[in-house]
């Protein structure tokens, strides 16, 4: 859409064109609900952005809801369970079909975004793009408006509500007043280093806990595989070239998993220091905060695309209820609702960090106890099924 021909209103203004941006937009225009979403970055590059992998069962229902199931259940694989390695060759499957009746599929955000893009495209959805110097204004009273620049030009686009899916980064959250926003925050003493191979991955996806440092085995689809190893925060990518990253994955692993792994040259590779995060209230006056604009998880439990998902399910629902029946009820509920939500997954992923990975400060007695906790895990049923519910998914409120 060009620059001059920018619409001036609309109900819902939208910052931030990525997945749980434009899943929100997709639903509400499936309601009748007109939303704009703005986004800073080009299309090409959003696409470009290589992310998580594991749908938990809420978000494949949800994609699936709105008629976005298709390519996800051809493309993806069927998810159900996970692996922990440690010690001397020890095991365990956390079985999540099984303990928590929960089918989980893997299919990258890559594709979500692909797939969202080509939805809103197809329903005649307004996507900006390159929309720089985003600002959402008079968020404390009933006529919030957005302001942005575009090719050159100033616009204003005047709205009722403002969703901030704009990432940790982005300008939503900065908006709340500092005297009413609070923030928790946890940052790990050690990196994720990743590469995308097209190689076949392995059946199932397999974490390590190993006296060298974590590593994760997970895939995308059939031949594209990602994996990951716990790294030093002062390495970079010129420190790891393909065969010495090849070579130290396999090390943590036992000899049979280590076997199986196909290796091949990267087609991307990258570093992420794992971080803890959560702003609350995820509401202000018109301004409700979505996925990373709201919390970060490190990746370890999986549950960074799927609270994004699980709070536009929230918000959506609450957007809904606000233009279709008149009822705020939602709205109000929305922040401790997601905020529920969100610190449980807070609490587990932070959890999963703490066992499976060598931190720097570790002792004999640190080591021994988490090896302890992954041996409990084998010998208690409800203890696994506890934590196979969490991995899996808590079931939405509403």
């Amino acid at each position: 859409m060009a620059a001059d021909s920018a619409p001036q209103r609309t109900q819902v203004a939208i910052v931030g064109g990525g997945p749980s941006g434009l899943l929100l937009s997709h639903i509400l225009h499936l309601s009748g609900i007109a939303s704009i979403v703005l986004e800073r970055r080009s299309r090409a590059y959003v696409l470009e952005r290589i992310r998580a992998g594991v749908l938990e069962a809420g978000s494949v229902d949800m994609l699936r809801s709105i008629g976005l199931g298709e390519r996800m259940d051809r493309e993806g694989r069927n998810h159900d369970g996970s692996y922990i390695v440690w010690g001397d060759d020890r095991r365990l499957l956390v079985d999540t079909l099984r303990f928590a009746g929960k089918p989980m599929v893997a299919y990258g955000q890559t594709a979500i975004t692909e797939d969202l893009y080509a939805a809103r495209d197809q329903a005649g959805g307004v996507v900006l793009d390159e929309a720089e110097d985003v600002q959402p204004c008079d968020i404390d009273t009933g006529n919030p408006f957005v302001t942005f620049r575009r090719n050159g030009r100033e616009h204003r686009i005047d709205c009722d509500f403002i969703a901030g899916c704009d990432g940790f980064h982005g300008v939503c959250r900065k908006a709340i007043p500092a005297t009413t926003l609070r923030v928790f925050e946890k940052a790990y003493p050690f990196g994720w280093l990743g590469i995308m191979s097209e190689t076949a991955p392995l059946p199932d996806l397999v974490y390590a806990r190993h006296d060298r440092g974590f590593a994760l085995a997970s895939m995308r689809n059939e031949r594209l595989s990602r994996y990951y190893i716990q790294c030093s925060l002062e390495d970079s990518i010129d420190d790891w070239p393909d065969d010495r990253f090849w070579e130290e994955i396999k090390t943590r692993y036992p000899a049979d998993i280590a076997d199986a792994i196909e290796t091949g040259p990267s087609i991307e590779k990258s570093i992420a220091q794992l971080r803890s995060f959560v702003a609350e209230p995820m509401r202000h006056g018109r301004l409700f905060l979505a996925g990373d604009a709201a919390h970060i998880v490190p990746p370890t439990g999986a549950k960074g695309l799927n609270l994004a998902f699980s709070d536009v399910h929230y918000l959506s629902r609450a957007l809904i209820s606000h233009y279709a029946d008149d009822d705020d009820r939602y709205l109000e509920a929305y922040s401790d609702a997601a905020l529920r939500r969100v610190w449980n997954a807070e609490r587990f992923s932070w959890h999963m960090t703490r066992l499976l990975h060598r931190f720097p400060d570790d002792g004999p007695f640190d080591r021994r106890a988490s090896e302890d906790e992954l041996d409990y895990l084998t010998r208690s049923e409800r203890a696994l099924g506890a934590f196979a519910e969490q991995y899996a998914g808590l079931p939405f409120e509403w």
